[in-house]
């Protein structure tokens, strides 16, 4: 359900772009899109994660600026913008904070050391920074037709290698072994100890 969620806004942009083969109808109707599923992630009650929020307000913003100026510049620049706020976020909340958000996100999974998530926070900063960038060369290249298949194929196939380069990575270290998988006895354990203290 959360992975219809995830795609149904810029599968509905491209279905509307082919069909009408009019980007200002296809960007109202991913800016309606994500609207929708920030609406049905709090219908849900389902936290709505960073990446979202970014989606959501680059959208509005950029998406408004198509609409208003009649500029299609600026839709094709709504990836590369929040795959690079995506990449400020995790180099920033290193640098500053001093903590890792892919920590954060992946930390109840996975117990790896500090250079792991080191490894891994500016390995997918570099991957965000180069999604961006491709976005761009594929818009200035490419015709429009191509540029809103690469949005959907291109970036979704881009997400995926960066999944397996981060696996590939794990298992060169040794890090996909059990002892860095939480240990479901101490969970159970801890949710019996709840239970007895209630």
């Amino acid at each position: 359900m959360q992975q219809f969620l995830d795609y149904i806004a810029i599968l509905a942009f491209v279905v509307v772009y082919f069909i009408s083969r009019d980007i200002f109808l296809a960007t109202g109707v991913l800016m309606a899109g994500v609207t929708l599923q920030v609406g049905a992630y709090w219908l849900l009650k389902k936290p709505i994660g960073n990446e979202l929020k970014v989606t959501f307000w680059a959208s509005m913003v950029l998406g408004g600026m198509t609409l208003i100026l009649r500029d299609e510049t600026f839709i094709q620049w709504k990836p590369t913008i929040v795959n690079w706020l995506l990449a400020v976020s995790l180099v920033g909340a290193h640098l500053i904070a001093r903590v890792y958000l892919i920590q954060r996100m992946l930390g109840q999974v996975m117990k790896l050391p500090d250079n792991a998530w080191f490894t891994l926070t500016y390995g997918w900063a570099a991957g965000f920074v180069s999604a961006g960038a491709i976005n761009l060369w594929v818009a200035y290249t490419y015709s429009m037709d191509t540029w809103v298949t690469f949005k959907f194929v291109g970036l979704l196939a881009l997400n995926v290698v960066f999944l397996i380069c981060t696996f590939a990575y794990l298992y060169a270290k040794g890090l996909l072994s059990e002892e860095n998988l939480p240990d479901p006895k101490s969970k159970s354990a801890a949710d019996n100890s709840k239970t007895i203290e209630s």
